[in-house]
């Protein structure tokens, strides 16, 4: 195989693809050439694809002013499977290793909805042997965002682990979902007391479970106040998932010198702040976008959630707070419709059994 070191030789893949913008019909499941890891980078034949709001948002409004970067498209950033290629310069200790993947379509036209997909070697992280391919996939974005989020308070540690946010309390709005998910149980392995949003029993039960000391309905009219009576001295960071909808909430819970860390948009959203307000307080907006992140910064973030990965503090699934929906490789469209529509849980898409 042209510079490159293989396990197995393929001679075609199935991979979902799509060509124009629009709604999930435009995706279409076809057989593509196989993929061989150039320098530096490696070919994993891929077990489980992850589905985030992203992947759907690219293929309905398209990646630049409406336009794909590419005449054509194999979706979704995260994954997990097995190394069985490597392309010149990379250590070929590394084939057969089982992996997760992130960032795989980020500037580029092949993501993991495909039996097999390349990319650069640093983005391929060894997956521990009892961690499953279904925390795999469902990590990668989300977990990377959460963990800027997580950073962005004043007088932030550079990383997260054990400890390192000890003392710090952290609200999450919007607890049950994906990137949620991942804030609480990050903040809970770095030590820092969570507060969770749940509108009804069953959202509460699952921020619980991901690690949350005490849960809110933030759409409650007592919000403020029942946030207050769980952090009296108001909360260092909100991790917001609705920036707009709920800025006069956030800005009474705060505490002085606290961070709101917006990750969502909320469609065309706009925030309007009291100035003088927050400017005495000194409150911060951080707004995050983990594929946009520095290089730096995400090589950080994809260092400290292996950690959390390796000793299981951040996975998926009905015991950790996100159960899992899974679609076959041929209904891709079906897992972005529920994605869109707010799925209760992790949309995975089962690719091959390894």
């Amino acid at each position: 195989m042209c510079g490159a070191e293989a396990a197995s030789i393929v001679t075609g893949v199935k991979a979902i693809i799509y060509t124009s913008v629009g709604a999930s019909d435009v995706l279409e499941l076809a057989e593509r050439p196989t993929p061989a890891p150039g320098p530096g980078e490696v070919r994993v034949r891929v077990a489980i694809s992850g589905v985030n709001a992203t992947d759907w948002k690219c293929r309905q409004f398209g990646h630049v002013q409406g336009r794909l970067l590419y005449p054509m498209v194999i979706p979704h950033h995260d994954g997990s499977g097995v190394i069985d290629a490597v392309g010149e310069g990379v250590d070929r200790e590394r084939l057969g290793r089982r992996v997760w993947l992130w960032d795989a379509a980020w500037r580029r036209p092949g993501g993991t909805a495909a039996e097999y997909v390349v990319v650069p070697q640093r983005q391929a992280v060894e997956l521990p042997p009892d961690v499953s391919y279904e925390t795999g996939a469902g990590i990668g974005l989300p977990a990377v965002a959460a963990h800027s989020c997580l950073l962005a308070m004043g007088g932030a540690p550079t990383r997260l682990g054990p400890g390192a946010l000890a003392g710090r309390r952290v609200l999450v709005v919007g607890g049950t979902g994906t990137l949620g998910h991942a804030a609480i149980q990050l903040a809970a392995w770095s030590g820092a007391e969570v507060i969770a949003t749940a509108s009804h029993p069953e959202q509460a039960g699952r921020a619980r479970a991901a690690g949350a000391r005490q849960t809110v309905d933030y759409r409650a009219d007592t919000a403020a106040v029942d946030v207050r009576a769980a952090a009296p001295d108001g909360v260092d960071l909100i991790v917001q998932v609705a920036p707009s909808a709920y800025a006069e909430v956030d800005q009474e819970v705060l505490a002085p010198a606290g961070t709101v860390a917006a990750y969502a948009t909320e469609g065309r959203g706009r925030v309007t702040l009291p100035i003088a307000v927050l400017m005495g307080r000194n409150v911060r907006y951080q707004f995050v976008l983990g594929a946009t992140l520095p290089a730096a910064a995400k090589d950080i973030a994809v260092a400290d959630v292996a950690a959390a990965v390796a000793t299981g503090a951040l996975t998926v699934g009905a015991d950790s707070g996100l159960p899992v929906l899974r679609f076959p490789l041929a209904r891709t469209a079906d897992a972005h419709d529920a994605v869109q529509a707010g799925s209760a849980g992790k949309v995975l898409v089962d690719v091959a059994t390894l």
